[in-house]
């Protein structure tokens, strides 16, 4: 009976996942990020691939989040880890505002037009070592 209990709940753990998964795809897809990340990559033939690694990284993050999976890694492949973290925050905080017209609104507010460029990378740098220092400092090795 047990058997069939974990599996009953495997496949939901699954199902919940990927409907998660989807769902925050399908949200950054409605708000335009995702097609506007694709395009400032100069990637969007791979368009069907950006979604599904997108959708399994969400799942991913999901599963590792509501289990007790733990994984030790030397620092140096934290750092590494971290970074990824970081880029992929930045760009997305970089991609939000940029969809919103965010940048537009508070250059034109603060006439600061010509510092664009650098104030997007200040954040996308920021988000990068703010998650090197949470992987570094906080993560339990």
């Amino acid at each position: 009976m047990t058997l069939v209990y974990y599996g009953i709940e495997w496949l939901i753990g699954l199902s919940s996942g990927i409907a998660v998964g989807a769902g925050f795809v399908a949200f950054f897809t409605i708000l335009g990020l995702i097609p506007r990340l694709l395009h400032l990559a100069s990637i969007t033939h791979k368009a069907k691939s950006f979604g599904i690694c997108a959708t399994m990284g969400a799942w991913v993050g999901t599963l590792l989040t509501f289990s007790q999976v733990t994984i030790h890694m030397p620092t140096f492949i934290l750092i590494i880890w971290g970074s990824f973290h970081g880029i992929f925050v930045g760009m997305l905080a970089a991609a939000l505002t940029e969809v919103l017209n965010v940048f537009p609104i508070i250059s034109k507010r603060l006439h600061v037009q010509k510092y664009i460029k650098s104030f997007m990378m200040a954040i996308v740098f920021g988000k990068i070592v703010g998650s090197l220092f949470q992987w570094v400092i906080f993560v339990k090795i």
